[in-house]
């Protein structure tokens, strides 16, 4: 029998996961850039906006022509003109005067503020009283308060969201150069596992770990591709293995990575071209029997044949791995959290790290959380909780009332 695997530590793993070359880059529309990793920076060609701007209906005043204003005591100003949204002023404003501008209109010269319509009342079409005194630049956006030309607004690396789209385009870019989305493949092993579809025989399970690793990689910005379930046949996994390094950057094959003498999946990963295994064993609960290994440029990983080890060795390790492949700089967003306390006294062993599932209940002192324990097949243990906190790797466990860190699924 194969030597039990050595186990390293989680962050020893990532960086062991983040060692692979990024995807290639090309250029797409800014229609379809959501979600991609920006690979050059974007960098305004004007300042934005190219004028001070109104943010409010109302009237373009000088702000010391308000001083002292109230509705007891209002500031009468000349109504020298008006001002639309997309028009340029051809006046500008003198001590006492004022222009009736849009929200979005461009300041006459020689205004510094805008006093919302609700505070003026115009008297005729030339007389409006301002009943309350204003700051200068109140309710005005300065030339250039959204970028200088020339400043970078964009740092490649990022995964774009729709805010950063928005900012994209007020630059005049019509597309931009992002890095390929990695291309993820996914093999289910096991003579026990059949499709969703089949009636599972006595002794059968169906396969959930496809279904939630595919979706796991689309939410981490990969392209996802099932490929279907390997019997427990070491030529046939070699096979299936080759066909998907074909295509994808990224291979996770769920099953076998432990130690049984039908646990194929190492003697496999050690014979693919140009193959090395990089760790095998990580002191994490569950998933300690992860393994990943490079053919090539591509990263292979063995992950648990259990759906709770699988996701939580993805959400651990892989997720870091798929941010880093498809081009961004630095870790994946930080996943939402809750602080809350513990329901009761939860027991670890020392020398790994322990993801516990939890249930959040808001109480008057505020979340408690109770840990859902269960094996880690269960996968409605996965479905009721509404996270997962860490036991670290130099503590036997927690006591009822500790406060703990729970990320958010």
């Amino acid at each position: 029998m194969r030597e039990f695997f050595q186990v390293i530590s989680i962050e020893a793993a990532i960086r062991a996961a983040c060692s692979f070359p990024r995807t290639a880059a090309g250029t797409v529309p800014l229609a379809s850039a959501l979600g991609r990793v920006l690979a050059r920076d974007v960098t305004a060609d004007l300042d934005v906006p190219g004028f001070d701007r109104a943010t409010m209906d109302g009237l373009a005043v000088r702000a010391r022509d308000t001083c002292g204003a109230s509705e007891n005591a209002p500031a009468l100003l000349s109504v020298t003109g008006s001002v639309a949204m997309g028009g340029v002023p051809s006046f500008s404003l003198a001590p006492g005067q004022a222009a009736q501008v849009a929200t979005g209109a461009m300041l006459p010269e020689g205004a510094d503020a805008v006093v919302m319509a609700e505070h003026t009342e115009t008297l005729d079409e030339t007389l409006a009283e301002v009943c309350r005194s204003v700051a200068p630049l109140a309710n005005v956006t300065r030339r250039g308060e959204d970028a200088r030309a020339g400043e970078t607004l964009l740092a490649a690396g990022i995964r774009l969201r729709p805010q950063d789209l928005a900012l994209a385009a007020a630059a005049g870019r019509v597309s931009l150069h992002v890095f390929d989305r990695p291309r993820a493949a996914v093999l289910s092993t096991g003579d026990e596992v059949v499709p969703p579809e089949a009636a599972p025989a006595p002794g059968q399970i169906r396969d959930m770990n496809s279904c939630a690793l595919c979706a796991q990689l689309e939410e981490a910005g990969a392209e996802p591709r099932a490929l279907g379930i390997i019997p427990d046949d070491a030529e046939a996994l070699y096979a299936a293995c080759m066909d998907a390094l074909a295509w994808a950057d990224i291979l996770l094959v769920s099953g076998g990575s432990s130690i049984g003498s039908r646990d194929h999946t190492l003697a496999v990963l050690e014979r693919l071209p140009d193959a090395e295994i990089l760790f095998h064993g990580v002191s994490i609960s569950p998933g300690k029997p992860v393994l990943l290994a490079r053919s090539g440029t591509k990263a292979v990983w063995g992950l648990p044949g259990n759906v709770v080890s699988a996701m939580v060795v993805f959400e651990t390790l892989v997720r870091p791995q798929a941010a880093h492949i498809g081009g961004m700089t630095g870790p994946p967003a930080p996943r939402p959290h809750v602080m809350a306390r513990l329901a009761r006294n939860v027991h670890s062993v020392p020398g790994r790290r322990d993801f516990i599932r939890a249930r959040l209940v808001d109480t008057p002192e505020g979340p408690v959380a109770e840990p859902l324990f269960g094996k880690s097949g269960i996968i409605r243990t996965m479905v009721e909780a509404r996270g997962m906190f860490t036991i670290g790797e130099n503590t036997e466990g927690l006591d009822a009332g500790a406060l703990v860190k729970v990320v958010l699924f």
